[in-house]
């Protein structure tokens, strides 16, 4: 077996939804033992972004806010969706002033991430954002946000302790501990 080979055969494609945000596609299937199926996806219409600020002193920023697929709340690292027409570290500058005010000087893409790869298309990025200057955040009409300046170590606990399950916000976390060989 192959693989990089497709065992799916689509029979048909249909478009369930559609908003600014997200597509819904339903295909009929021939699953890979050959029997008849149907399988759903999400298309999402931005890159995931997520950024990790790291200041001088080993401090890092948290974004809580209420997440209403979810209904609960959710501490994460900076994040937002970047168009797939613009480039991935522009979204991830945009997104770092528009919800901590903060700017870097020095950027590292540290990790690509499926966010959930058997329902839906979404790619992520993660950055490490380095070298900070404080300014005003941005929030967009859609926000209401809490931001939390705590040392990396902090952080790294909270994740380690389940207070933190946002996908993104986890891997770029763990990652980053692991470069930082925490």
């Amino acid at each position: 077996m192959d693989a990089h080979s497709n065992p799916w055969t689509k029979i048909s494609t249909k478009k369930i939804y559609d908003n600014p945000w997200i597509e819904l596609e339903e295909f009929q299937v021939l699953t890979p033992s050959g029997t008849p199926g149907i399988y759903g996806k999400v298309h999402f219409k931005n890159k995931a972004i997520g950024i990790i600020p790291i200041d001088g002193e080993m401090n890092t920023w948290l974004v809580g806010q209420y997440r209403f697929p979810l209904d609960e709340y959710s501490w994460e690292i900076p994040m937002g969706g970047g168009p797939l027409e613009i480039d991935i570290l522009d979204s991830a500058k945009r997104e770092l002033k528009e919800e901590t005010g903060l700017s870097a000087r020095k950027w590292t893409n540290i990790l690509r991430i499926h966010t959930s790869n058997s329902v839906t298309d979404e790619e992520g990025f993660i950055f490490l954002a380095e070298d900070l200057a404080e300014g005003k955040t941005e929030f967009e009409e859609t926000e209401q946000l809490i931001i939390r300046k705590l040392p990396f170590g902090e952080v790294l606990e909270m994740a380690m302790r389940g207070e933190i399950t946002d996908s993104l916000s986890l891997a770029g976390i763990f990652k980053t501990a692991r470069l930082m060989n925490l």
